[in-house]
């Protein structure tokens, strides 16, 4: 599926849909995009942004020979709640069976996912995340993520709603920030990405800061394209060094 997502090739989605649990799913990209997907006809999305599982999708992975980072779900979660686990168990066996792939899984049900992997590994060519856009939902996740025994645990900061504070990142690799993006988007301020920045310096976390969205960091609401994706005059695009190793970056 095309995206215009960074950090990622190429992304998967053998469900679609999902339901808004938390302050940052307000202005939810995914719903937006599944809308227009319904209106053209494409499968999955018959019923909106109303969560199904799309089995066509399932073996898409094994279509491509070419070692693939894939950003597993970026259109639902997979640990959703109506998501029925042996299906979920069908999702992780594609991706055990193709070791020669990437995957990136990211959700906001760290609970679920949590309990899923407290039962079985995880396979090596997963990276295991969380989304985490404030305070009072997005900080308790870390805690159920840092506990799983993934190649690389990552935070997606996006958007980023309020400074967190003092953030424990330990046993955390990477973390991902970005600014919220459309007309209804909720402003960033500077000084709450210089204050994860600092602290992704002191524990030594790869620190990739997307955008600023379409707030800059002079407040003022334009084009997301004309905000750019500097922070004080250059682009922070780190990766662990596992990423280093297994992604082509741009």
């Amino acid at each position: 599926m095309a995206h215009k997502i960074e950090w990622t090739e190429q992304t998967w989605n053998p469900s679609a849909g999902c339901t808004k649990i938390s302050s940052g799913c307000q202005n939810c990209y995914a719903e937006t995009m599944a809308i227009r997907l319904q209106a053209m006809g494409v499968k999955g999305y018959e019923n909106g942004f109303k969560f199904n599982i799309v089995p066509s999708r399932l073996n898409d992975p094994f279509k491509k020979k070419k070692p693939t980072v894939f950003f597993v779900n970026s259109m639902s979660d997979i640990f959703h709640k109506d998501m029925p686990e042996d299906y979920l168990d069908k999702i992780f066996a594609v991706i055990e069976n193709t070791p020669h792939h990437t995957y990136q899984v990211l959700t906001k049900r760290a609970e679920r996912m949590a309990e899923y992997f407290s039962k079985r590994p995880v396979p090596k060519n997963i990276w295991l995340g969380v989304t985490v856009d404030n305070k009072k939902e997005g900080l308790p996740r870390i805690d159920y993520l840092r506990n799983i025994d993934a190649s690389v645990l990552f935070l997606s900061v996006e958007p980023l709603l309020e400074d967190l504070g003092e953030m424990n990142l330990s046993n955390i690799d990477w973390v991902i920030i970005g600014g919220e993006s459309g007309n209804k988007a909720r402003p960033m301020d500077k000084d709450w990405v210089v204050n994860i920045k600092q602290q992704c310096e002191q524990k030594d976390v790869a620190f990739f800061f997307k955008q600023w969205g379409t707030w800059g960091a002079d407040k003022i609401k334009r084009n997301k394209k004309l905000n750019g994706k500097e922070l004080d005059g250059k682009i922070w695009h780190q990766f662990p060094e596992i990423i280093e190793q297994q992604f082509a970056m741009v």
